[in-house]
């Protein structure tokens, strides 16, 4: 019998959708989907778009799914099947399905709630230090006046582990009057008066607010008809034109001047959604844009952002004398091409401005014989690299700060676990950092803002130059852990070395089966997807791998797991018999969690291997070897289960929402032991 169907919270609810989204992607045509979320057709339009790419994530693709009829399909089912079913459930669960010891989303009510908060005394050499709030709704959050994502207990329990600014999604026309299109705006002085209370609220906090600037959206076809003399490359409103140029200075000055003290914006104008008409690198095609060149066209860009920041602010000061503080711009490199940074940053207004680059961004390296350089956010390689150096030293040059695109807490290397425990990695990260003339952080993309030891661990090499990265990371595992301290400090060790034989490529980051871990489905023949973006991976080993031969892809995911086999080893035997704190037993969670991703990539890609290698001539024994590696994945995903049972955390990233429940490998479980019949 099914238990008693639970009630779905509004907040749960908000934190969930892309999960039910997703796990359905296969399953339902989309009429029977929007019937299941209750939404229209453009909700999910705006979810798929604007949800941060998140029909990308699906594939660009929606699959044919024949409608599901449960009272035909189930005269149709064969009673033997559901024998084989029943057997096999009970096989793989002879004491019933585990439960759920902890609700999901219980670190939203953990967060939120007082605790003790204690931080480093002095003031950080960086300055400001951005993150995302770990639990923020995406989508459109200021519509609502809800303070859930940004609770007061959330920003004291940052602000304690040094974080001094967050950042939030927005689109321009969503919180300023659109002049072409006023559907586009509709509640846009709502949003920003929510926005305001917001910013006033983290402003008490000690927490400034910034806010993400990758405009002017491209339009439709259908606004181009109407509005021809806008149009600029492809789809793009073309910033060469007066009318253009206005919209976003009213725009920008609207929004400072109803937000006082507002910390600023950071501008993307060579990547994420296509805007300017040569942020995608098409802006010859535009005959006002093209003879300017993409390094003219951003400059001119971020000046008219300067100028409008500067409009709204003094307005801002009339009105509301103590916020005395011009919000800033921070210019990012993101997608900048070559040669783009020596024509914009000379061009740009130093009018309370910062220019941010991604650390470690083209650093060369070399995993398992493989050499190559990073392209994405990485914790497993040690920033800085070339390009940020080159363009920081081009922007000192120009009298402009400098600020650092890291990632303190996790990256897409792994994403389901709050944290990587490889401190010694940032530590040296930022160790250097120091060293190079940066004077502010932004420390996560949207993932990577839980108040973990990694923000103490940069929190305090902010406020204490001259102190060692080691002995700080010392400082921070005897303040979290009392007497297990020292060893937990080993085990980052371990686990930090481990982590530099990760075999990095922005294709392994994007594609392999990083967040799906365990969860991710086996099959007896090739299902011919291609994996998406951090969300299907399917059975692409081809895509995971991308640069390496799979047998050094394999092999350095062992050696990552080796040592963090050596590390939970370590810690679980310190404390055997011992009763140790919840704090250090999430430590341990979060390490084996990576461990267990880790493990069951590895078990499928040899899977795959074995299937292939079966197809074209195998022998009884390859059956065998089949066998024992899903076995494997049924012991990895049962282990997953009961640790994501026990610890909210697991699985969650804020805006991929849930990427498994434990249902999701109860299936996998199942799955490989279908499987093993098929082998028998």
């Amino acid at each position: 019998m099914l238990p008693a169907e639970q009630a779905v919270s509004v907040s749960q609810w908000d934190r969930s959708y892309l999960t039910v989204v997703r796990r359905n992607w296969h399953l339902l045509p989309k009429s029977q989907l929007l019937t299941l979320m209750d939404w229209t057709e453009e909700h999910l339009e705006f979810t798929l778009i604007e949800d941060d790419f998140f029909y990308v994530k699906l594939g660009n693709l929606k699959p044919k799914c024949q409608t599901i009829d449960y009272n035909s399909a189930i005269k149709k089912v064969d009673k033997t099947e559901i024998a084989q079913f029943k057997k096999r459930l009970n096989t793989v669960f002879p004491k019933g399905l585990p439960k759920q010891e902890e609700p999901f989303f219980h670190f939203v009510k953990e967060l939120s709630t007082p605790s003790p908060n204690t931080t480093a005394e002095g003031s950080s050499m960086f300055s400001p230090r951005i993150a995302y709030p770990y639990f923020a709704l995406f989508g459109d959050p200021l519509l609502s006046e809800s303070t859930e994502s940004y609770p007061d207990d959330y920003l004291d329990k940052m602000h304690a582990k040094g974080v001094d600014s967050i950042w939030m999604h927005i689109v321009l026309s969503k919180v300023s009057p659109f002049p072409w299109d006023e559907k586009q705006s509709k509640n846009w002085e709502k949003r920003l008066v929510n926005l305001a209370k917001l910013a006033d609220r983290a402003n008490k906090k000690g927490i400034k607010i910034f806010l993400y600037l990758n405009e002017p959206r491209n339009q439709t076809e259908e606004f181009f008809a109407k509005n021809p003399t806008l149009r600029g490359s492809g789809n793009s409103l073309c910033t060469s034109k007066p009318v253009v140029q206005q919209y976003l200075k009213d725009s920008l000055s609207i929004i400072c001047e109803r937000v006082p003290g507002l910390g600023g914006f950071f501008s993307i104008s060579a990547s994420e959604n296509p805007t300017n008409c040569w942020s995608h690198g098409k802006g010859d095609l535009c005959p006002d844009c093209g003879p300017k060149g993409a390094g003219r066209v951003i400059g001119e860009l971020n000046n008219l952002y300067i100028d409008a920041i500067g409009a709204g602010f003094s307005k801002a000061k009339k009105t509301s004398p103590a916020h005395s503080e011009r919000p800033r711009l921070i210019v990012w490199d993101w997608g900048w091409r070559d040669g783009i940074a020596e024509i914009t940053l000379p061009l740009l207004k130093n009018e309370s401005l910062s220019f941010m680059s991604v650390s470690e961004w083209s650093l060369p390296i070399e995993r398992g014989g493989i050499k190559s350089a990073v392209g994405e956010y990485s914790i497993s390689s040690i920033g800085p690299g070339p390009r940020a150096t080159k363009h920081w030293q081009i922007a000192k040059q120009n009298n402009i700060s400098c600020m650092a695109k890291i990632q303190a807490n996790n990256s897409w290397e792994i994403a389901a676990i709050p944290y990587i425990p490889a401190l010694y990695n940032v530590g040296e990260h930022i160790s250097n950092l120091r060293k190079a003339g940066v004077t502010g952080l932004m420390l996560g993309w949207s993932l990577g803002g839980y108040p973990s030891p990694n923000l103490e661990l940069v929190d305090l090499l902010g406020k204490n130059k001259e102190l060692p990265f080691e002995e700080a990371i010392l400082k921070v595992a005897n303040n979290r852990y009392a007497e297990h301290g020292a060893t937990v400090a080993k085990a980052w060790r371990l686990f930090s070395t481990a982590f530099r034989e990760f075999p990095y490529n922005i294709g392994v980051v994007y594609n392999a089966p990083l967040q799906a871990g365990p969860s991710n489905l086996l099959w007896a023949k090739d299902t011919k997807y291609k994996a998406t973006m951090v969300g299907l991976p399917y059975d692409d080993l081809n895509g995971w791998r991308v640069i390496y031969p799979e047998d050094v892809f394999i092999g350095q995911l062992q050696k990552v797991c080796d040592g963090f086999a050596e590390g939970i080893s370590l810690l679980k035997n310190t404390t055997k018999g011992k009763k140790i704190s919840r704090v250090l037993q999430q430590e341990i969670n979060v390490a084996e969690v990576l461990y267990l991703h880790y493990s069951s990539i590895i078990n499928q890609a040899k899977f795959i291997i074995g299937r292939r290698t079966l197809e074209s001539g195998g022998n009884a024994q390859l059956k065998t070897e089949l066998k024992k590696i899903l076995t494997s994945e049924i012991d990895l995903a049962l282990r997953l289960a009961a640790i994501q049972g026990s610890d909210s955390r697991i699985g969650f990233e804020a805006s991929n929402h849930y990427f498994y429940v434990p249902q999701d490998l109860f299936e996998k479980a199942l799955n490989c032991s279908k499987l093993i019949e098929q082998y028998s």
